[in-house]
């Protein structure tokens, strides 16, 4: 008798509860729920990264995207859409440039690239290492670009600094992830690597044991996609003057990784490093003619 009474109060209860939310009225959510409208810079990026290249390229802030430990500004507008030019003209299409002369075959670069690049006002600091942060890329799928609000588009040297080293180390990482680099290459170096050490070293002691900067010297795949990132975006003249102060172990032991890499993207991927460096320093000379193009989108 006592579990029959039970049962029925359950259900009644039950009852009672599905009819009460039924009947309850939500009102409008706290949330603006309105869909976003999209702005002609918006089409832009639409029309030259999402059709063209299969790349989401963000540059309002988002919480889920950015890294939540450091106290960020969105990017502005303004300098995003010179920073959204750029790097279309100088990093995405001189590899177009080099498989297809008429720059058309997007084949490459669409499957390879990055699948997000984020904007972020602001440099990301690191208080406990009192380092400055300007860029960074999570597992070959997203790169970071922070300090936006502070460059100068016609300043190259700032933007290979900033943006464009960061760019082309993390497509190599992306590049011999898929096909392996030589193994010889990890020993020309193998006693000076540390994990922790290189943040210690100088640029000219960086030379003198081989690599071609202090981050090179952390472990071998780090030291493989500096050279190429480095021989892309470092002025004329600083490969010479860095070979001419490693001394003559460091420049040979530089040099022969530079043998390796080179031979290794050409057989690799048919990518010729110094074509490809003359056609970067090009359209680096080029940067105020895209600049000045309006941002216009067409359907």
């Amino acid at each position: 008798m006592k579990k029959i009474l039970l049962y029925t109060l359950v259900i009644f209860l039950t009852g009672v509860m599905i009819s009460s939310c039924s009947d309850d009225k939500f009102g409008e959510s706290i949330f603006d729920t309105t869909p976003r409208e999209r702005t002609e810079f918006d089409n832009w990026l639409l029309q030259n990264y999402v059709k063209e290249y299969n790349i989401d390229f963000k540059y309002r802030m988002e919480d889920i995207e950015a890294d939540m430990s450091y106290n960020l500004i969105p990017a502005e507008v303004e300098k995003s859409k010179k920073l959204a030019k750029i790097i279309k003209y100088l990093w995405l299409e001189s590899y177009d440039e080099i498989f297809d002369k008429t720059g058309k075959n997007k084949d490459f670069m669409r499957t390879y690239a990055p699948k997000v690049i984020l904007l972020v006002g602001s440099s990301a600091i690191n208080a406990s290492s009192s380092t400055e942060v300007l860029g960074s890329a999570e597992a070959g799928i997203k790169v970071i670009l922070y300090k936006v609000n502070a460059i100068d588009p016609t300043d190259v040297e700032m933007l290979n600094e900033y943006y464009f080293e960061t760019m082309h180390h993390e497509f190599a990482h992306i590049l011999h992830q898929k096909k392996n680099y030589p193994t010889e290459y990890n020993q020309i170096s193998a006693a000076d690597y540390s994990s922790t050490g290189w943040q210690n070293r100088t640029e000219q002691q960086a030379w003198k044991l081989g690599f071609v900067t202090p981050y090179a010297g952390m472990e071998p795949q780090e030291d493989f996609v500096e050279v190429i990132a480095n021989y892309l975006v470092k002025p004329d003249g600083f490969w010479e003057n860095m070979l001419a102060n490693a001394g003559t172990e460091g420049a040979t032991k530089i040099q022969t990784k530079f043998d390796m890499v080179k031979e290794w993207l050409m057989t690799a991927w048919n990518i010729d490093i110094d074509e490809l460096r003359t056609i970067i320093i090009r359209r680096s000379g080029d940067i105020d003619s895209i600049l000045n193009e309006k941002i216009a989108y067409n359907e």
